[in-house]
């Protein structure tokens, strides 16, 4: 598995890392034993780099990751997130003592003294005019609490903002075959900045495993029923924004394109991989065979220069027109 350096966080995080909404909640029904073996697979494949969230099953998530790391002799780097905890969200509830309150949660949850990375987890457009809000993780770094902060955002507009703290050692962002505009300047600018770059939604909630259909049925908890047009939270965490109607025609258009006896799933992450500016990307699985099939793309390489330019073209025609302007 390739690693690469994860800004200034200073670890090698393997290039496929976990994400761990899925075991946690928000995709249909998820059995802990089922998703313990999915860690452990996912150990075992080489991934290094685990991404969680408070909020993921009300700390279900993090609880099954302190239960990987407390398993495994080799480190691993966790992430997780705090600020959707709030009862809404704006800037005036990430204060101080509601950040101090979130943190201490987690690492009662992972069971670490110190946290490796914490992300603001979508905070409002607002919050990164307030730098106020910055200093207060610095000073959760200088009193131990988390070693490393980041924050996870909706737009590259936020992403960009978010360069000009010093102390902000990574950026998550969703890319993907459906969504290319953090290649415009993003991933460029963060690499120049030494922040690490962790890809989200690599496979658009599925879209982009060649696997669904105009059929395909989802559980009455999975966001991908429920959130459709954006009724819980960003609509753009669903399906990357992209109509499902929308994104299966142009899935049809990327058949072609997938190497013989590759997946669609492996050349999706392949995707991402490509860009110099990601330092890693976070697939979810929920069982061992996802977790390896994931990893396994880490070992692929990236794409090669006529097949990125390739998929431009299918992304500027199909759909650009929707997603490009809005995150």
């Amino acid at each position: 598995m390739e690693t690469r350096r994860l800004g200034k966080t200073g670890w090698d995080a393997s290039v496929i890392g976990f994400g761990a909404w899925a075991i946690g909640a928000d995709w249909g029904q998820a059995d802990d034993d089922t998703s313990r073996a999915a860690l452990r697979a996912a150990a075992a494949s080489g991934v290094n780099f685990f991404d969680t969230a408070d909020v993921y099953g009300d700390g279900r998530s993090e609880r099954l990751v302190a239960e990987l790391r407390k398993e495994l002799s080799d480190p691993i780097f966790v992430a997780t997130k705090a600020g959707r905890r709030a009862p809404v969200q704006s800037v005036e509830h990430y204060s101080p003592e509601n950040l101090i309150a979130w943190v201490d949660r987690s690492r009662e949850n992972l069971e670490m003294e110190t946290l490796d990375l914490v992300q603001l987890h979508c905070p409002p457009t607002d919050l990164y005019y307030h730098p106020e809000v910055f200093a207060a993780l610095d000073d959760l770094v200088s009193a131990g609490a988390i070693a490393h902060y980041g924050v996870s955002v909706e737009r590259v507009e936020e992403a960009l903002k978010a360069l000009d703290y010093p102390g902000v050692a990574t950026v998550q962002i969703i890319y993907n075959i459906f969504r290319q505009r953090p290649a415009e300047r993003f991933l460029a600018a963060a690499r120049d900045a030494g922040v690490g770059v962790i890809v989200r939604v690599p496979l658009a909630s599925g879209l982009l495993t060649g696997k669904m259909t105009r059929n395909t049925q989802f559980a009455a908890d999975d966001h991908r029923n429920y959130n459709r047009h954006g009724e819980a939270f960003d609509v753009g965490e669903t399906f990357s924004g992209v109509d499902l109607e929308t994104g299966l025609r142009a899935v049809d258009e990327l058949r072609a394109l997938v190497p013989p006896g590759e997946t669609m799933a492996a050349f999706a992450l392949r995707f991402c991989m490509s860009d110099p500016g990601v330092s890693t990307v976070i697939p979810g699985a929920k069982n061992p065979d996802q977790a390896r099939q994931n990893a396994a793309a880490g070992e692929l390489g990236p794409l090669d220069v006529p097949t990125l330019g390739q998929l431009a073209e299918i992304y500027r025609g199909r759909i650009a027109p929707e997603v490009h302007n809005r995150w």
